[in-house]
């Protein structure tokens, strides 16, 4: 770890030298080093067993009526050199709106989490066994299971931030993964399910994941015998997991402020104070929530992160910035610049994006649903602007009140103003899905992000499956 002090202090030297040396009128460098494991089995096969360590910065450069130059590089002895690149790229660009940047006060801050366990003590060969042994859980469920894919990861990540303002930041970002994947086939039908954790925590963190392991055969078995859901408009219900993606993914994208500014349907849908959802509906990001893959102290533009609060009571109320997208909407920065890796520039993304928990229990929401449909996590899905379509992993169907049969194939779809509207009740059981993978945007992908939620009800939503009657 480099810290402040030692090879840290003379790695700050040199990054603001260079910052005083550029003629431009801000400027600002990034520099990682990133320390990472990774194992991977397929089947009974290993297929990755590797550890690694990736460095470098990206510097960015602005000058007044002038575009952005930016450059990445590996080795810090080439840093003059992609400065002045840099600049040389930005005053080749004659822009008719001049960027501004909106104001951040400068600060100087060291972050350095603690971690239960450091995965950097433990041998490499110890985490290949440690995953194999959950592998074999998988293998060894059932005969109908016909392939597995597990994936242990983990990564240490030395983060310098400074810029020509006056800042000066350190942090050390950890982060541990674990993924399962089980494939069942029965004949020609074949089934698979997924599971994973991902946190920003250390090796004890990741241990006792042995029944996630021995759940995902489980239900790739199960589904193999479900009956497809008969498709129509149901009450539905939401477990956390699949209300937060849904919630990422139709809403969160949508309150990126770049998006909406260079859009101008969306500028115009994105209106605030235009009402989305109804009276219960409460949604934010929350980019300072304790020991979730979203979380961190800076964005990378060096600013802190927050809570911001999206909608509120059904009312669009705000959201998420980098400096120069607020100062384009004259609102302020809200820490959400971010960039995968030192290769990229920062871009406005989400975070931790939540939807509040209302009250009540499970079995209340469900309680006076005559036939009705629960889904649970996700397969995949997409939006555009305000419609959206999203896989369910399985479903239930929901019988005078109670959990009936397993379903697969739930596809819903809708409006998302419509839908947020028609959410009639909210569960008092809201958690944070610490689930592994990421988020994708502007080939910057996966960005470790985490969402929220409790069970939602939805009055009414669209699902798709086998045509006919429930």
């Amino acid at each position: 770890m480099s810290g402040a002090g030692g090879e840290g202090g003379r790695l700050r030297d040199r990054l603001t030298e260079a910052l005083k040396r550029s003629r431009a009128d801000y400027a600002e460098v990034r520099f990682e080093r990133t320390r990472a494991s990774r194992v991977a089995f397929r089947g009974r096969r290993l297929e990755v067993a590797s550890e690694s360590v990736d460095a470098g910065g990206c510097v960015r450069v602005l000058f007044k009526g002038r575009g952005w130059g930016v450059a990445s590089f590996t080795s810090l002895e080439d840093l003059p050199e992609m400065l002045a690149a840099a600049e040389a790229v930005s005053r080749a660009v004659v822009l008719e709106e001049p960027i501004t940047l909106a104001p951040v006060a400068p600060r100087e801050d060291e972050v350095v989490p603690e971690v239960d366990g450091d995965p950097f003590d433990i041998p490499l060969a110890a985490k290949r066994r440690y995953l194999e042994d959950l592998n074999g859980l998988m293998l060894a469920a059932s005969e109908k299971i016909a392939d597995t894919q597990s994936t242990y990861y983990d990564e240490r990540t030395e983060w310098h931030f400074a810029n020509s303002e006056g800042t000066w930041l350190y942090e050390l970002r950890p982060e541990i993964g674990v993924s399962a994947v089980a494939t069942a086939r029965a004949g020609e039908t074949i089934e698979r399910y997924h599971d994973s954790v991902g946190l920003r925590r250390g090796w004890r963190s990741v241990q006792g994941l042995e029944r996630m392991f021995t759940n995902a055969a489980a239900m790739a078995v199960k589904l193999l015998a479900a009956p497809s859901v008969k498709g129509g408009a149901y009450p539905v219900v939401l477990d956390p997991r699949l209300a937060g993606v849904f919630v990422h993914e139709a809403f969160g994208h949508l309150s990126e402020a770049d998006f909406v500014f260079e859009n101008p349907q969306a500028r115009e849908m994105m209106t605030l104070g235009r009402r989305f959802g109804s009276d219960i509906v409460n949604i934010g990001d929350d980019g300072g929530a304790a020991g979730l893959r979203g979380t961190l102290p800076y964005d990378d533009e060096g600013t802190p992160t927050g809570n911001t609060r999206l909608i509120e009571h059904g009312i669009l109320v705000g959201r998420l910035h980098s400096r120069e997208t607020a100062a384009k909407m004259g609102e302020r920065p809200t820490g959400n610049a971010r960039a995968i890796s030192f290769r990229f520039p920062p871009i406005v993304r989400m975070t931790n994006t939540y939807i509040e928990g209302g009250s009540g229990t499970f079995e209340d929401l469900i309680a006076d649903i005559k036939l009705g449909v629960y889904a649970l996590d996700m397969i995949g899905g997409q939006t555009f602007l305000e419609n959206f379509s999203f896989s369910a992993a399985h479903g239930y169907m929901i019988r005078d009140g109670k959990v009936a049969e397993l379903v697969k194939d739930v596809v819903l779809a809708g409006n998302l103003f419509k839908s947020l509207q028609s959410i009639d009740r909210l569960a008092g059981d809201f958690r944070f899905n610490q689930m592994g993978g990421g988020c994708g945007k502007g080939g910057q992908v996966p960005l470790p992000v985490t969402e929220g939620a409790p069970h939602v009800r939805f009055a009414e939503l669209l699902v798709g499956g086998e045509v006919g009657a429930g």
